[in-house]
């Protein structure tokens, strides 16, 4: 089933070239980081998930779903990983697919830290301090209760950094343009970013010069290993999502921007990105780079244009890339369905995580020439 929509304005910005340290993107969409659980039993990503990506290559740059750089990192069954050499060869093999298809990739590195099970991982979960999750979350055998997670050591914090670094060069050696670090959603890196999680008296602790340290080592040590130019950081500013509760956004994010600032990421991508808030235009004003905008929609705006309207007022309120994510995960083409208004696919919900194979994944027809042609 299709819907009908607006093309955007002639002459839109979504579909001018821009530039991304030393890469050439085609246009300014970026498909968003989308957890599908699509890998193996053992992480390692397969011919269905090169199938996907290949069809979406089109996208101006695609940053590849959350994917662990270490074992005890794994938050859900058949999540990638890129920490072994059979997930890094799996890699390569999606890598490959995209790269014939003209397409470019990062691939964003998570870490779970509470957010994890031992059925699924094999291992207790680590995290800043002894704070269950509050909510039962998906295993192997189905919805289980939170285990609590150990309080990582001096010895932990240290090796998860390297953990990091470590997939990062995997990742540039499977063929990524870069990584992305992951520090929003609830994950590792955000559950040392709000006080709720994070009730350590150390260094990695406390005050919010403590409670971001650990974000920003592991940026440095990714963007040491790989550089900058290969390096971005997600953040989600006030977003309480896998139990996160933040009650100093507003001193938070400005210290972290600060701290990230003279590292030099390649971006900083803000989820949930709001035009018209003044969160928004400060972290604008705060950060000196490119900045990709992941702005929330309503199941309305997803299938009346994907977001493309308010893709479009991110990039006059100062965004250089927009992310989608729903848009990309219906429409192969998305790209070329907005810049020639074609119908959009309808978004089958019940397909998005925690299901297997191919339906509501790379099933979502493509354009015909004779669809496109009839809407040029």
């Amino acid at each position: 089933m299709t819907q009908t929509r607006q093309t955007p304005a002639a002459g839109s910005r979504l579909f001018s070239p821009a530039r991304l340290g030393p890469l050439d993107l085609p246009n300014r969409l970026v498909m968003a980081p989308l957890t599908r659980n699509r890998a193996g039993a053992d992480g390692v990503p397969g011919k269905l998930m090169a199938a996907y990506y290949a069809q979406r290559a089109s996208a101006g740059l695609i940053i590849a779903e959350a994917t662990t750089p270490n074992a005890v990192g794994r938050t859900y069954p058949h999540i990638p990983g890129i920490h072994t050499p059979a997930q890094t060869a799996g890699w390569r093999r999606v890598r490959d697919g995209v790269r014939d298809a003209g397409g470019r990739m990062f691939l964003q590195l998570q870490h779970g830290g509470r957010i994890g099970h031992p059925d699924t991982s094999g291992h207790l979960p680590l995290a800043p301090s002894a704070v269950p999750l509050p909510e039962r979350l998906q295993t192997p055998s189905g919805l289980q209760d939170p285990v609590t997670p150990r309080a990582m050591t001096e010895e932990d914090v240290r090796s998860t950094v390297a953990d990091f670094a470590h997939a990062a060069r995997n990742a540039v050696a499977a063929g990524f343009e870069g990584v992305e670090v992951h520090a929003a959603n609830g994950l590792l890196l955000h559950q040392f970013l709000a006080p709720n999680t994070n009730l350590r008296t150390d260094a990695w602790g406390g005050s919010v010069e403590g409670r971001i340290r650990f974000t920003v080592e592991v940026v440095r040590a990714v963007a040491e290993a790989v550089g900058p130019e290969r390096t971005g950081v997600r953040i989600s500013p006030g977003v309480e999502v896998n139990g996160v509760t933040e009650s100093d956004t507003a001193e938070l994010y400005p210290a972290l921007l600060a701290a990230l600032a003279p590292l030099e990421p390649v971006y900083l991508h803000v989820e949930y990105a709001d035009p018209d808030g003044p969160g928004f235009t400060e972290l604008r004003a705060a950060w000196p780079g490119t900045l990709i905008a992941n702005p929330r929609l309503s199941r309305e705006e997803v299938a009346a244009d994907a977001g493309a309207a308010r893709g479009e007022r991110l990039l006059a309120a100062g965004a250089d890339l927009v992310a989608l994510g729903r848009g990309f995960i219906a429409n192969p083409d998305l790209v070329e369905r907005l810049r020639t208004g074609a119908p959009l696919n309808e978004l089958r919900p019940e397909f998005l995580m925690h299901v297997h194979g191919p339906e509501g994944y790379t099933d979502y027809p493509a354009l015909t020439r004779d669809s496109v042609a009839a809407v040029v």
